[in-house]
């Protein structure tokens, strides 16, 4: 039976400042660098090199091919791969809002992280020696908890604040950004470090596979002959301030969390509701003040995940709620990162305000003929200076954030 939708007033409408951001992802390996190649249209999944499976076809991915910048820290053998792109996400965040070791110290500084596959023990030799009769070591065990993502940045930087992971499938970094401004809101930190991280492995490749959602070739967000999502790895973190820090540090402001929003569909475990009621539902919370309208927003980063049930739904809502107002997935470029993609999306949407314009749909030809909206062909020129960034997870979770940039 299906129940109410509930909607999650997380914070009031006070606008916290973005005072850094870092990303890194299939894209690139920072934030620079992931926009210079979505705006050159460039796009490169493959098959997973960091592990085989026995698909008679590789399903492509869009895999971090690079050594991370953290690889050879004294911690990075004693931690899963999505603690260490949270890590080297926060180091560029950090370095980008110009703090370092000396300046960190003193100050109440919250660690709020989403994640999806960081949440599981996917070591695979564990589990073979387990079945095979053998009494495994713990060892793998032990560094899977050691490897909580909010714990593991709060320790590589020496921080004493409040930390928390969320995970919440793929709106776990939307929803970690918007706590985090909660958190700046109430008074309990000075800054905090919120975004997501998520790594590839084989244990979620075939998850996805089994639910047949995956394309087998490279995805095609809101297009026609959509066929599903390819999966992604990557990490982004957005440094968040109190007024008070911006005030006294006289630190350029990149941007602002604006508004956060979630509710949930409370329909079914996979797909969302078909009218779109929860994800329209979050939106409202996101508008409720009215200092804000649909109109006034240049742009939409949307959830786009390539498969045939979120692009529908996502393309009738923003038909409706935002008439004429250009949109874009950029999963396209990054794949899913699950519970990283929507602090990634949310760095890109800040990149994007910054830049005046959005990415094309390289991969977008023609739509369903019942949606109202389709999203851009080439890069736009985008007016204005507030987005929104929005999330669609399992578990029927809508959650988005509207970003902008200038004064407030």
């Amino acid at each position: 039976m299906r129940r109410d939708s509930i909607i999650l007033d997380m914070i009031p409408d006070i606008p916290v400042a973005i005072t850094g951001i870092g990303c890194l992802c299939g894209a690139g390996m920072n934030l620079q660098e992931c926009m210079d190649s979505i705006y050159r249209g460039e796009r490169n999944p493959a098959p997973p090199e960091k592990f085989t499976t026995d698909h008679p076809l590789p399903y492509p991915v869009f895999e971090i091919k690079r050594n991370l910048p953290i690889d050879k820290a004294d911690d990075a053998s004693d931690i899963l791969r999505t603690s260490l792109l949270a890590i080297s996400a926060a180091k560029e965040a950090l370095n980008d809002a110009g703090y370092t070791d000396e300046t960190l110290s003193g100050k109440r500084v919250g660690v709020c992280l989403g994640t999806t596959v960081g949440s599981a023990i996917n070591n695979e030799s564990f589990y073979r020696e387990y079945r095979k009769g053998i009494d495994p070591a713990l060892e793998e065990v032990s560094r899977f908890f050691r490897s909580n993502p909010a714990s593991c940045v709060s320790k590589h930087f020496r921080l004493n604040g409040p930390r928390q992971t969320i995970v919440n499938a793929c709106s776990s970094g939307t929803d970690a950004i918007g706590i985090g401004a909660s958190w700046i809101k109430s008074g309990i930190c000075d800054f905090v470090i919120a975004g997501g991280a998520d790594e590839l492995c084989r244990i979620t490749y075939n998850g996805f596979a089994s639910l047949m959602i995956i394309d087998s070739s490279p995805c095609r967000p809101f297009n026609v002959d959509r066929n599903g999502l390819n999966l992604g790895e990557g990490a982004a973190v957005l440094i968040l301030e109190s007024e008070e820090m911006v005030r006294k540090r006289n630190k350029p402001v990149r941007g602002y969390v604006s508004g956060y929003g979630s509710a949930c569909d409370a329909y079914h475990l996979t797909t969302p509701e078909p009218d779109g009621a929860g994800l329209r539902k979050a939106l409202s919370s996101v508008f409720k003040s009215g200092s804000i309208a649909p109109e006034d927003i240049a742009f939409v980063n949307a959830h786009g995940t390539g498969t045939k049930n979120n692009d529908h739904v996502e393309s009738l809502v923003l038909g409706d709620f935002f008439p004429g107002v250009p949109f874009n997935s950029t999963k396209g470029y990054t794949g899913h990162t699950l519970g990283a993609s929507g602090a990634i999306e949310a760095a890109f949407t800040i990149a994007c305000l910054e830049n005046g314009m959005i990415p094309s749909s390289t991969w977008f030809t023609s739509g369903d003929p019942d949606v109202k909206c389709f999203p851009v062909k080439k890069n736009t020129q985008i007016n204005g200076r507030i987005a929104i960034s929005q999330s669609l997870a399992f578990g029927g979770n809508n959650s988005i954030l509207m970003l902008g940039i200038g004064e407030y």
